[in-house]
């Protein structure tokens, strides 16, 4: 377990929800002459140190990109041994996310999933349903575009049948159709290993996000990693549309 410095912090001022996309794995393991699976492999570390100090700062909502839809496109044994990794982890993980109150959930997807995998996420939600410490919200065979495009195919079938008027479609039932219903939109996005984009993550929940990208690759992201994310947040003017001096006056 690393040793951090949280000195540098606010903790009266920690975001309600972060999100992650954990990038970075294959550059990791190709650095080592290793297969892409490797860095997969390895990356169970970081994963954990940043459940362990989002918890521990007090996240009430940790969202992690764990396996997008076009990664359904990487090479098979590639993909194979990811969906072995993840159910392997779970069953690992599980007991402590439970001691510690984390409540497990998933966004994406779900029926594109081995069953395999399915048996052991509804395993490991049902467990930690009535948890309440924090979300772990894990992001699997999801896409931004997929979720937005299932949000409005619903919607429009509820116009269909008459259970919704197309003139009380608001934010609000918008946001209430997408995966991340009631859970809070994410107030910082991390995203590793040096890429400078959102590759069709949250798009409609990051729009007032505020964006920290690092250089480090994901297997070696660790708490302290995390702590500097939050406090570079931290400096950040959050205005929502408003000029400096309405935020100040407030």
């Amino acid at each position: 377990m690393s040793k951090v410095d949280k000195s540098k912090l606010d903790l009266h001022n920690i975001p309600q929800h972060i999100a992650v996309i954990m990038d970075g794995n294959g550059r990791w393991a190709k650095q080592r002459g290793k297969l892409r699976i490797f860095g997969h492999t390895n990356a169970v570390t970081a994963v954990r140190e940043t459940v362990e100090i989002a918890a521990e700062l007090g996240v009430k909502v940790l969202t992690l990109y764990a396996f997008s839809t076009e990664n359904w496109n990487r090479p098979k044994n590639e993909v194979d041994g990811l969906m072995e990794l993840l159910v392997g982890t779970i069953g690992k993980e599980i007991k402590k996310l439970h001691e510690n109150q984390i409540r497990l959930t998933t966004i994406g997807n779900f029926d594109a999933l081995p069953s395999k995998a399915k048996e052991e996420l509804n395993k490991a939600k049902k467990l930690t349903a009535n948890n309440k410490h924090m979300v772990l919200n894990i992001a699997l065979s999801y896409s931004s575009k997929w979720e937005i495009l299932e949000a409005v195919k619903a919607i429009a079938q509820e116009v269909k049948q008459g259970k919704l008027n197309e003139d009380q479609i608001n934010e609000e039932v918008f946001s209430n159709h997408l995966c991340t219903a009631g859970l809070p939109d994410p107030d910082l996005l991390i995203r590793t290993s040096g890429e400078i984009r959102i590759s069709n993550f949250l798009m409609w929940q990051l729009s007032y996000a505020e964006l920290y990208f690092t250089e480090t690759l994901w297997p070696d992201f660790r708490k302290q990693h995390f702590i500097d994310a939050v406090a570079d947040y931290q400096q950040r003017e959050r205005r929502y549309g408003k000029t400096s001096e309405q935020v100040t006056l407030k």
